[in-house]
């Protein structure tokens, strides 16, 4: 039974991430039927912590609050040096049974505890390149909100790990319990894990300005059939030395490119606007429901009715595909 809760004062830790966990784990919500938690803040130096914000945060208790804590968690921190009795405390937690959860960035702590050796795991997708480059015992997924493997649960950025919280909170209290602390949060109840992060990705930067005036016209161009020899020809160069440059230089085909900006294209109608999703399929260049669907099960892992019920800013019902 999930009871005692103690979560980490990290130096240079980021206070919301901190806050998410205190927020789901730290109310007490019995008065709207929610649970109540033994909930502690712990540091390996109590005193003043000072955040990534510099303000400071007060902490009494040390690590020996958390020996027995039923979840230990971690938020977001800025890859400072790790104390070796958190990594000890993280270990002894992992060896009993205990849950370990972190949010963002906090994956590093575990990883650097080897508690992520052998598991799956992921993070904030501006960091995981460097998750898997520093610590290659772990398996990590780009793209999902949390993974859970085994008792230990890692959450990506910022608003994933409230979704982490919660999904430890469905798992050990139930769907009503979750429910209750998601009412209170304004918070969807539940998005699945295999969600993926629903990120702008940067495009890698490039080398030279030598496709901004091609780029620049696919964007203005998504609803048009855009084939290579097209964009070849809008280049002024052959399809094969176009499809090598653009790869080189932009870090995709020139098809996964414009795949992404069309998936891109369509997530901002169905937040922006209650088009039907024919009209939006038309307008980012998937031609028809059926092939935009298909992308986004694809590399969203959800559908665009359940990207627009979730992510709408219109205040209008999703509308179903006609």
């Amino acid at each position: 039974m999930l009871k005692k809760i103690a979560v980490l004062a990290l130096p240079q830790m980021a206070p919301f991430e901190f806050g998410v966990i205190c927020e789901v784990f730290g109310i007490d919500r019995s008065d709207t039927g929610g649970p109540v938690f033994d909930f502690h803040v712990v540091a390996a130096e109590p005193g003043p912590i000072r955040t990534k914000l510099g303000f400071d945060i007060i902490v009494d208790k040390d690590l020996t609050e958390a020996e027995d804590a039923d979840l230990i968690a971690v938020p977001a921190y800025y890859f400072g040096e790790i104390d070796p009795r958190i990594t000890r405390l993280l270990r002894d937690a992992e060896a009993r049974g205990a849950w370990i959860l972190s949010v963002c960035s906090g994956a590093f702590v575990l990883a650097e505890a080897g508690i992520l050796d052998g598991r799956r795991s992921t993070t904030h997708w501006m960091y995981t390149d460097r998750l898997t480059r520093d610590f290659p015992q772990t398996t990590v997924d780009p793209d999902v909100l949390f993974v859970e493997d085994r008792h230990v649960i890692t959450g990506a950025g910022t608003a994933a790990g409230i979704d982490a919280c919660l999904h430890l909170v469905r798992t050990e209290l139930g769907a009503a319990a979750a429910n209750v602390i998601a009412r209170r949060m304004v918070v969807p109840p539940q998005r699945d894990g295999g969600q993926a992060q629903f990120i702008e990705a940067p495009v890698p930067e490039r080398q030279s300005d030598s496709f901004a005036g091609v780029t620049t016209w696919m964007l203005e161009n998504l609803a048009a059939d855009l084939p290579v020899d097209v964009l070849a020809a809008k280049a002024h160069m052959s399809e094969r030395t176009f499809a090598r440059r653009f790869r080189a230089e932009m870090g995709a085909t020139p098809a996964a490119w414009l795949n992404r900006q069309r998936l891109i294209r369509a997530q901002h109608l169905l937040e922006r606007t209650d088009f039907g999703l024919e009209q939006i399929a038309a307008e980012a260049g998937f031609g028809s429901s059926a092939v935009m669907r298909h992308h986004f099960l694809k590399v969203l892992h959800t559908t665009p009715n359940a990207y627009r019920n979730t992510f709408s800013c219109t205040g209008e019902p999703a509308m179903a595909a006609m």
